[in-house]
């Protein structure tokens, strides 16, 4: 897994890549002085894949840049580099050798996850996925084993892991805040021992400078939070069109990516920190949870 995360870290991920391409064959199309209907009929393709194209928002081939070259009468070297770069676009990211242990909704969400510059979680039931030990998630993952072979639910876990490993690369460590409930805490998924291992690593993990950790006490009674988990990504600067936010059920995720939909989040995320307890007095109370166990 280490060569993994070490090419994440070589420079932005396909998602990002495939971002920044659409922009610029979008400019190179307003520059040609070429309309979206006329590009899609010289090119062979819907009105919808060009904006599709130009919007990052599905795989772009190498031969429709070609295609799109000569239109916008783009030529080499610069033609040859667009190819290329889509080409490169296309690679699959370092989660592609967990694709057969997770569906395609979420194997999205990894991705975008894995790209993302800063994450906001939040988890009212148990504690979010990029912060469990091992045997938490082996507690977590066994409540289904039942539906699953052994080799599937350790490389579920390999996954879970891999993604903590992405988030704490060295050389470009994503910021994570997290807002844990109090109930998440307490509840003692894997037995007292489990949760008493899961308390000291978070006091632990805390310290890490990309790592910010809240707790939202039971004293805090009602929040705009309350009701459901959910994480907000937000990207690098020049890519935050793309921050969305991301709301799992057990059949899926849904997507919200409206301006209305991320300025309600913000300001619901940004709430529940002011009103959860500091940095320090969580990991103080997290700290006393552990020992009273």
């Amino acid at each position: 897994m280490r060569e993994m995360v070490e090419e994440h870290e070589g420079g932005p991920g396909p998602n990002l890549r495939r971002r920044e391409l659409g922009r610029e064959l979008r400019q190179l199309r307003e520059q040609a002085g070429k309309k979206v209907a006329d590009t899609s009929k010289y090119a062979g393709l819907t009105i919808t894949t060009i904006n599709r194209i130009e919007g990052g928002k599905q795989v772009i081939l190498p031969r429709n840049v070609r295609l799109l070259c000569q239109f916008y009468g783009v030529e080499a070297p610069l033609s040859d580099n667009l190819v290329r770069r889509a080409e490169e676009s296309n690679e699959r990211g370092w989660w592609a050798m967990y694709s057969d242990t997770m569906p395609e909704w979420f194997e999205k969400f990894v991705g975008l996850e894995s790209d993302a510059d800063e994450l906001w979680n939040y988890s009212p039931i148990v504690v979010d996925g990029l912060l469990q030990t091992p045997e938490y998630a082996q507690a977590m993952f066994g409540v289904r084993a039942s539906a699953v072979d052994e080799q599937t639910l350790q490389r579920s876990i390999g996954l879970r892991k891999a993604r903590q490993d992405r988030v704490n690369c060295e050389k470009n460590p994503t910021r994570l805040h997290v807002v844990l409930d109090e109930a998440a805490l307490r509840r003692a998924v894997g037995g007292e021992e489990v949760l008493r291992d899961q308390l000291r690593y978070l006091v632990v993990t805390a310290a890490k400078p990309n790592m910010t950790i809240q707790v939202m006490p039971f004293a805090a009674g009602a929040h705009l939070g309350l009701q459901t988990p959910f994480s907000m990504l937000r990207f690098p600067e020049g890519f935050d069109d793309m921050d969305a936010v991301y709301v799992e059920n057990l059949r899926g995720g849904v997507w919200l990516e409206r301006p209305n939909d991320i300025k309600h989040y913000t300001e619901v995320f940004e709430q529940m920190r002011a009103e959860a307890l500091t940095p320090a007095d969580s990991a103080e109370f997290m700290d006393s949870l552990a020992s009273s166990l």
